[in-house]
C-alpha cells in the first residue's frame, strides 16, 4: 500500500472551471490541480478590504481627536466626559480595524481555496468530476486522490509459533539479530518470481496475535522508485530476522 494516500477535496464551493494536470501523472506537492469560479471570491476580498480602509481612516481620526483633547483636559478646557467619549471612540475604532483586518484575512483564505493544489507529491488518479460540476457546495467535493508510492509500504504476517521459537534462539544465543534492535533486510518477490531491485527495511511488528489466524502482522518500508511495485499487489517477502554464527553454508 502506498505510504501516504491524500484525498483532494475541494474547500470553496463553485464552479469547476479548469484540471491542471496529466491524469495518472507524477506530481509535486503544492502544485495546482483545479481552478474554482474565484470571481465572487475576489469581489469579497476587495470589499473587506475597502471597508479595513474605512476603519483605518475612522481609526486616524479618532485617534486624531483623542490627542487634541488630551492637553485641554489637563488645562481644563474641556470636561473629562468629552475626553472619555474621545478615548472611548478610538478604542472602538481599534477594534474595528482589527475585525476588518480578521475579515481580510478570511477573505483571503477563501480566495486561495479556489485554486486547488497539491497536499503531498505523488501519482494522482482519474479526476473524480469534470469542468463546469459544481463542487462544494455543502460538503467539501472528493476531486482525485494522490498516492505517495515512493517508498511503498509492503504488509505481511508470521507465524506466533515462528516468532516466537526466534525469540527463545536470540536469548539462548544461537542465533544473533540481523541488524538494529528489529529484523532488517527485507526482499520482495513480485508474482512472476523476479526480485525487486531495491531491498526494504522492517518498520515494526503488531504487539498482538490475531486469535482468529495465529499470525502477527509486520510492516516493511521498500523504496519504489520508477513505481514497478502498485498499491494492491500480491507479492511474497523474504525477511531476515537473525544470523547463525560459525554456520557451514550447504
Amino acid at each position: 500500500e502506498p505510504s501516504r494516500v491524500a484525498q483532494v477535496r475541494a474547500r470553496a464551493a463553485g464552479i469547476l472551471q479548469k484540471r491542471l494536470f496529466r491524469e495518472g501523472s507524477d506530481i509535486q506537492a503544492g502544485q495546482p490541480l483545479f481552478q474554482i469560479d474565484a470571481a465572487p471570491y475576489a469581489a469579497t476580498y476587495e470589499s473587506v478590504q475597502a471597508t479595513l480602509a474605512k476603519a483605518q481612516a475612522n481609526l486616524s481620526q479618532a485617534s486624531a481627536l483623542a490627542e487634541r483633547y488630551k492637553p485641554l483636559v489637563e488645562a481644563n478646557a474641556i470636561s473629562k466626559q468629552e475626553y472619555a467619549n474621545a478615548v472611548a471612540a478610538q478604542k472602538q475604532a481599534e477594534a474595528d480595524v482589527a475585525v476588518g483586518r480578521a475579515a481580510v484575512q478570511t477573505a483571503k483564505i477563501n480566495l486561495d481555496y479556489a485554486s486547488v493544489v497539491a497536499p503531498i507529491g505523488g501519482r494522482i488518479g482519474r479526476a473524480l468530476v469534470t469542468e463546469g460540476a459544481l463542487v462544494g457546495q455543502g460538503e467539501a467535493t472528493q476531486l482525485a486522490v494522490i498516492q505517495q508510492v515512493d517508498p511503498m509500504y509492503v504488509n505481511f504476517t508470521q507465524s506466533a509459533a515462528e516468532v516466537l521459537a526466534l525469540r527463545r534462539a536470540l536469548e539462548g544465543g544461537q542465533f544473533k539479530r540481523a541488524t538494529g534492535p528489529d529484523a532488517a533486510s527485507v526482499r520482495v518477490f513480485l508474482e512472476d518470481g523476479t526480485e525487486h531491485k531495491r531491498a526494504g527495511r522492517l518498520l515494526f511488528s503488531e504487539l498482538s496475535v490475531d486469535p482468529s489466524s495465529g499470525q502477527i502482522t509486520l510492516r516493511a518500508e521498500v523504496p519504489n522508485p520508477g513505481g514497478v511495485l502498485l498499491p494492491g499487489l500480491y507479492v511474497r517477502v523474504r525477511i531476515e530476522q537473525a544470523r547463525a554464527g560459525g554456520a557451514i553454508l550447504l
